[in-house]
């Protein structure tokens, strides 16, 4: 298997450098989480005009019809800027969703408007009592004359503040625990009946709770075949899991860089820091952790692009291997900083809730350890 980016991929990467150089150095970071929209809606224009909004969508869609390897190129890169805009969310998530299961006229309504920036979307899967199993859908969708009655709660729905439309999975048969019967929804952000609870979270970002109280869809609102949604489910949980990963690694790098880079400038007993045999074995450890999880997050994207048989078992050790290693970098990091390591200044703490809250999204390392084996 090549693992080695083509030309083309190089010169994305270099693109989306530049760009992070350019505008997010930590203090304009700290600005845009604590704006209204928690993200610059000038920056989510920019990534439009870039082409960036297009890359996953085929060309048929009016994308540029990039890959999944072309998706986890960027979201490297935007794991090594912390970027803040809802690319996870809209693109990956609901531009999964979209592409997988959509009809003409969905696609033309709302992958247009994505790829644009006109629209953001989203999508509500788990929900309070969802214990990491994801086919656990309690949110019902009852048949009415008119479509749907959506009733139910979703919980740590992410950039649902900022969302146009929301992609629901709710059950239209069944019991909650029954992978049939499983139905996906688009609904507007705005719907009547539809409240939602914002907070911050952990790492800087924007959830929601979010509660139905008999919310009314239209028939042309279902997404896919009525009942058949498992595996749309598991097709946007497994390429949310490998742009997680491959932010993740992102994120890694600069930890690792910048740990070397200030223990080559602190000095303690008239030597640099850098000098000490046991730190450079810890420095070194972390570069081989971060080798592996980028190796086995490359390898995995490739795998789920080629519809291999591999393709589940793979991912359930990438997210294992990506919590474990981004845990050992992440402590080492701020460790080696001293307390200055975790200071709202220092971007390393920032990294460190980053890499916190992607080993908790969607599996973490105990549940995806147990699926490997299972």
């Amino acid at each position: 298997m090549d693992l080695s980016y083509t030309e083309e991929q190089n010169l994305l990467r270099d693109s989306l450098q530049r760009f992070v150089e350019n505008n997010y150095d930590i203090s304009e970071r700290n600005k845009l989480t604590g704006s209204e929209d928690g993200f610059s809606r000038d920056y989510w224009k920019q990534y439009a005009e870039l082409g960036w909004l297009a890359m996953p969508f085929a060309e048929d869609d009016g994308g540029i019809g990039g890959t999944p390897v072309d998706t986890q190129v960027m979201m490297e890169e935007f794991g090594k800027g912390l970027i803040v805009e809802p690319f996870l969310a809209s693109i990956v998530m609901a531009g999964t969703a979209l592409s997988e299961a959509g009809n003409a006229e969905q696609k033309a309504q709302y992958i247009t408007g994505l790829i644009d920036g006109s629209l953001i979307g989203t999508v509500a899967i788990t929900e309070p009592d969802t214990h990491q199993e994801f086919h656990r859908i309690g949110l019902s969708a009852t048949k009415t004359d008119a479509g749907y009655e959506l009733s139910g709660n979703k919980s740590v729905v992410i950039s649902a503040a900022a969302a146009d439309f929301i992609i629901v999975a709710a059950r239209t048969s069944g019991t909650d625990s029954d992978q049939s019967g499983i139905s996906f929804f688009i609904v507007p952000g705005d719907a009547k009946g539809l409240t939602r609870k914002d907070f911050p979270t952990v790492d800087g970002l924007r959830a929601s709770e979010l509660a139905f109280d008999q919310v009314q869809v239209a028939a042309e609102q279902l997404l896919g075949s009525e009942g058949e949604g498992y595996p749309l489910l598991q097709k946007i949980v497994n390429r949310t899991i490998l742009a997680l990963s491959a932010e993740a690694v992102g994120a890694m790098e600069v930890l690792y860089k910048d740990t070397i880079d200030y223990t080559k400038q602190r000095e303690q007993f008239d030597h640099p820091l850098s000098d000490f045999q046991v730190l450079k074995h810890r420095m070194t450890e972390m570069f081989v952790e971060y080798s592996l999880a980028k190796s086995l997050t490359l390898k995995a994207t490739m795998l789920e692009t080629q519809g291999s048989d591999e393709t589940q078992q793979t991912i359930h050790a990438l997210k294992y291997l990506i919590g474990k290693t981004s845990r050992f970098v992440a402590q080492n990091a701020v460790q080696l900083h001293g307390g200055m390591g975790m200071t709202e200044e220092l971007r390393v703490a920032h990294y460190f809730k980053r890499l916190t809250m992607i080993d908790a999204m969607f599996g973490n390392t105990d549940y995806h350890l147990e699926r490997f084996v299972a």
